[in-house]
């Protein structure tokens, strides 16, 4: 299942108004257990009980036996949480002999929410464990990112009391993120660029760049991403993975490891709520308009022909950057001939809704591509965006929206 839209689904349901916790993680979980998408056909919630220094069973559903209510597994008989402390999202084997009379024999566990120290170790307050036909990476990945979700939402929930004392630091905030961000027109070799961005709050996740490689002006790269959720946070670590491509752009390291690169300091430096989609590639002078790039979990840009109807679709080469420390990003090309024009974009352009909660959506997006492409990269970028608003003018969900267009011109 597509990631980003895994933890928009994810973020849709736990940001509605609960109660309390519990009722939102057993709203989600009703939600993705049963779901011909995800194929997870039981799940438990589990709570960390501090005085008896044990997790106990908090909620159960799907096509698994009943465990009886109020079970409890101690840290130190189920050395298995340890593991999931350091890893976050772990396949395991069961190996309670009362699980497996209940028919969990193999399983999938993340931890969410924050972590709480007992005895010099630190084990998360919430753990979601989840059973599937198929206990694979696959598996793993999508809890991974439905932990993620849920974590990030349970700090917002914690945080937003305060949330008022922070208008003046917030309108600094803007106006850093404004000047760090780049001039909105581009123009390089056979190349014309334009980008745009519109944060949903003050400040915002989205972010753009235009970073020359080397001192040859051989090579320019092209990055978009998008930090998870909104507001300040998303804001601080847009802009760290954006000084951190700069930085190491400068080094003239391929594409490749740099992804690696990012990915692992991301993971480092952030809370395990955080992730963020990036997408970079390289132009260059190359007459047969050589375009290299790599996909962390971004949107799949379009990549428009100017003489047919083609359109192709840039889709992930790794996953997103944070939760997965070790994953590999894969290269791939494609060739701009004269005319040729690709949109890269956040997800904030197509999951744009109107007041009846419709998607402005892919289809929208394509076919308002598809009569624009004899325009300006400029021109491109301000109808889709204004057509986008005035889709959501009314609208019950508001996310960053950036556009980043690139076109051959000769």
């Amino acid at each position: 299942m597509d990631q980003k839209k895994l933890y928009k689904t994810v973020e849709t349901i736990a940001s509605q108004i609960f109660n309390s916790e519990k009722d939102m993680l057993i709203a989600v979980l009703k939600q993705i257990v049963g779901q011909k998408e995800t194929n997870i056909i039981g799940g438990r919630i589990w709570q960390l009980n501090n005085q008896k220094e044990a997790y106990k069973l908090l909620y159960q559903t799907g096509k698994i036996e009943r465990i009886n209510p109020g079970f409890v597994l101690t840290l130190k008989g189920y050395p298995v949480f340890d593991l999931i402390a350091r890893e976050r999202t772990i396949l395991g084997s069961e190996t309670n002999a009362i699980l497996r009379k209940k028919g969990i024999f193999n399983y999938s566990a993340s931890g969410v929410g924050d972590k709480i120290k007992i005895h010099d170790k630190f084990y998360y307050e919430y753990l979601l464990a989840l059973n599937s036909d198929e206990i694979d990476e696959e598996l793993r990945y999508t809890l991974n990112i439905i932990a993620t979700a849920l974590t990030s939402q349970i700090k917002q929930r914690k945080y937003s009391v305060r949330a008022k004392t922070f208008k003046a630091d917030l309108d600094k905030a803007r106006e850093l993120q404004k000047s760090i961000l780049p001039e909105h027109e581009y123009r390089f070799h056979n190349y014309e660029i334009f980008g745009i961005t519109s944060p949903a709050e003050i400040v915002g996740g989205d972010f753009f760049d235009y970073l020359e490689v080397g001192d040859d002006n051989q090579r320019l790269g092209v990055v978009v991403g998008d930090a998870a959720s909104k507001g300040v946070s998303a804001a601080a670590e847009a802009m760290y993975i954006s000084g951190a491509i700069r930085m190491a752009s400068s080094f003239e390291i391929k594409i490749s490891p740099l992804m690696k690169r990012i990915n692992q300091l991301v993971n480092k430096i952030f809370a395990d709520d955080k992730f963020a989609s990036l997408f970079y590639g390289e132009l260059s002078d190359d007459k047969g308009g050589l375009f290299l790039y790599a996909n962390a979990g971004h949107n799949p840009p379009f990549f428009v022909r100017s003489n047919s109807d083609i359109i192709k679709r840039l889709d992930p080469t790794g996953p997103v950057i944070g939760p997965t420390p070790h994953a590999k990003y894969s290269i791939e090309n494609i060739n701009f001939l004269k005319g040729d024009i690709l949109v890269i974009y956040s997800d904030g352009v197509i999951d744009s809704t109107d007041q009846d909660f419709n998607y402005y959506g892919e289809e929208r997006f394509i076919s308002k591509l598809e009569t624009l492409k004899n325009k300006t990269v400029k021109e491109i970028a301000y109808t889709v965006l204004d057509d986008v608003i005035k889709f959501s003018k009314r609208g019950k969900y508001n996310d960053d929206k950036s556009l980043v267009i690139i076109k051959r011109i000769k």
